[in-house]
């Protein structure tokens, strides 16, 4: 009785998610149940070549004179970038790849880059997305890994390509001119201006995507994904209220989850993305008033440079048509939650998902002011639960759990064969977190960043969000190190404010006089700044941990 009665549950569970999804993307306006056949193209479409080639094609179809892409070599319509998609598609085919074959790309946000994923949809190829701040050992060990037949690279990332066997095919999607392009290897721009434009044969199914985790803890692990929901753009779209036919600016690596995933959304409304290689805080600024930008797209550390503008730089630009901005990528300090939203007004929508769980949380502007620093609440299909060490379910208002997440766009465990620990088809975060009084959810950090300093449980976390709100500080990093009396202390990495020159006396009585005693640090380091990957998260495996 009970495992039918479980059954039971789970199918009105499911039957709850999918008319509530389907409730969200009609509402957004991203299915529009009056057009019944191009529904159905649509999905069948997404199904067959995935969601950014679909997405794409549906923009050709629809609106191909719109503005699909606008990058430092200026705008592609919906058209354009679909007949780019096609010729690339093409080419790779009568190269000799095969459907289901793995293709890797390794670019910064740029057309080239959007592309390669659509073409690589429509061929039938699996697409690994490389992380640009790999090293030649990364790169080449996650290569050999995925069992990549063809890279496709930005000429800054030639070095990382000569690393690959020689019988890999090689193209460059985007030419500085700074290196001759070797023998044999053919440009992105030479065959989109001279290949076969038609639309590639149909594959039997899409190939899928690898998006690599951040990597923060060793060598980058791939989330693989063959099949994608149709009510996954809810988890998105329920929380946050994405326009259509608008513009979109996104600043946060498009090859990784976040970007990726606003992209394609952003994309299948009908919006114009707006994208540059490099970050720049005041040409963010320029890039929104220009295009008349109504979504912003970035990681914590872009929004706290362009808050550190000032309001003589910022006021330059008008950035009233802005209505949303999207973070996501790493931690979100109350700090720079308050300063965001005192700068551009209520707009904050704080994102917090995994490569893994995909989106988990929304916290929307309203909740951003009650709670700066909060991830906020569940989007439709997605079910939160906290677990004790020991895998009980546990409850209450600012009781710390390890936070486990079930929702309808799961991957499909990791290419080496691993999966994420899974309770009661929960699946772990890695993050402890807690609900506060409001129903919020907070994150408190790693699960396996708490230390055990003098028999007390100390996150640093908690450490770091206070340092963060010190007006002497400009960034901040916490961590255990082991010590021989207490097991393991604390150690603060500082980067100084501009201006300021605080003593780690100063710091060490700052935390005594708002923290427990076992909370302040007995290291505190100086640094210029601190190893952040491209998507803003803190690689603390590059702090150092030994005698100072």
């Amino acid at each position: 009785m009970v495992s039918v009665t479980g059954a039971v549950g789970t199918v009105v569970e499911s039957a709850q998610d999918a008319f509530g999804a389907f409730k969200v993307l009609r509402r957004s306006g991203l299915v529009d149940p009056t057009r019944p056949k191009e529904l159905l193209t649509t999905v069948k479409r997404a199904k067959i070549i995935g969601p950014c080639a679909a997405a794409v094609a549906h923009g050709a179809d629809e609106y191909p004179e719109a503005g699909a892409v606008a990058d430092e070599h200026g705008e592609l319509t919906f058209g354009e970038l679909n007949a780019h998609a096609n010729a690339l598609a093409n080419f790779l085919l009568s190269s000799g790849i095969k459907p289901g074959s793995v293709i890797g790309v390794i670019a910064r946000d740029h057309r080239g880059l959007l592309t390669t994923m659509s073409a690589a949809g429509k061929a039938g190829f699996r697409l690994a997305m490389m992380n640009t701040g790999f090293g030649k050992t990364q790169f080449a060990e996650v290569a050999e890994r995925e069992k990549i037949v063809a890279m496709l690279y930005d000429e800054e990332f030639t070095d990382l390509a000569d690393t690959l066997p020689a019988d890999t095919l090689r193209i460059v999607t985007w030419v500085d001119g700074n290196r001759p392009i070797g023998d044999g290897v053919r440009t992105l721009d030479d065959i989109v201006d001279s290949g076969d434009s038609s639309t590639p044969p149909e594959p039997a199914e899409w190939g899928g995507l690898v998006i690599l985790t951040s990597g923060t803890t060793g060598l980058p692990k791939g989330a693989q994904r063959s099949k994608m929901s149709p009510f996954a753009s809810a988890l998105l779209l329920d929380r946050i209220p994405i326009p259509q036919r608008s513009a979109m600016v996104i600043v946060s690596p498009i090859f990784h989850s976040t970007g990726f995933a606003l992209w394609g959304v952003g994309t299948a409304l009908g919006n114009k993305t707006v994208v540059m290689r490099r970050f720049d805080a005041e040409k963010t600024l320029a890039a929104i008033a220009e295009h008349k930008a109504e979504v912003l797209v970035a990681v914590p550390t872009m929004l706290h440079r362009m808050v550190a503008l000032g309001p003589d730089v910022i006021g330059k630009y008008d950035v009233s048509s802005l209505k949303i901005i999207v973070l996501a990528g790493s931690a979100l300090s109350p700090t720079l939650s308050e300063a965001v939203q005192d700068t551009f007004g209520d707009v904050l929508y704080n994102l917090y998902g995994s490569t893994e769980v995909a989106i988990a949380t929304v916290a929307q502007p309203k909740e951003l002011r009650l709670a700066p620093g909060t991830v906020g609440r569940a989007p439709v299909t997605s079910r939160l639960a906290l677990f004790d060490a020991d895998g009980k379910r546990i409850s209450g208002t600012n009781v710390r759990g390890r936070l486990f997440v079930r929702n309808g766009a799961p991957f499909e465990g990791y290419t080496d064969g691993r999966n994420k620990e899974i309770i009661d088809g929960y699946m772990s975060t890695g993050d402890m977190a807690r609900f506060d009084e409001h129903g919020l959810l907070h994150i408190d950090g790693r699960d396996d960043d708490m230390i055990v300093s003098g028999g007390e449980n100390v996150y640093p976390l908690e450490v770091e969000n206070l340092l963060g709100r010190h007006p002497d500080i400009d960034d901040v990093a916490v961590i255990g190190v082991d010590d021989d009396e207490y097991g393991k202390r604390l150690r603060a990495f500082i980067v100084v404010a501009e201006h300021a020159n605080p003593t780690p006396e100063d710091i060490k009585a700052h935390v005594k006089g708002h923290l427990a005693r076992y909370k302040v640090p007995r290291d505190v380091v100086f640094v210029d700044d601190l190893p952040r990957n491209p998507t803003g998260k803190l690689v603390r495996r590059h702090l150092p941990t030994g005698p100072l």
